[in-house]
């Protein structure tokens, strides 16, 4: 992955965040990584259910009491 993305949902409410993150990713190449700061609970939840029922792979970089940050890979094409 060449290019990163980096998108700071934290404070974002449901289904906004998830809502941010499509648009993110459909403006990205294939083949880079977007990475998304969330907040615990309900949008770590919403955001990486919904984001691999789309078919994108989802990892978790590292994660706190209070937010999560996450790697979003898209495809290559």
């Amino acid at each position: 992955s060449d290019v990163e993305s980096i998108l700071d949902l934290r404070g974002t409410p449901c289904p906004l965040n998830y809502i941010k993150c499509k648009l993110a990713l459909e403006k990205i190449l294939p083949s880079t990584t977007l990475q998304v700061y969330l907040d615990c609970g309900e949008p770590e939840i919403m955001v990486i259910s919904g984001l691999e029922n789309d078919g994108y792979k989802v990892n978790i970089v590292e994660k706190n009491s209070k937010s999560l940050q996450i790697m979003v890979i898209v495809g290559a094409g």
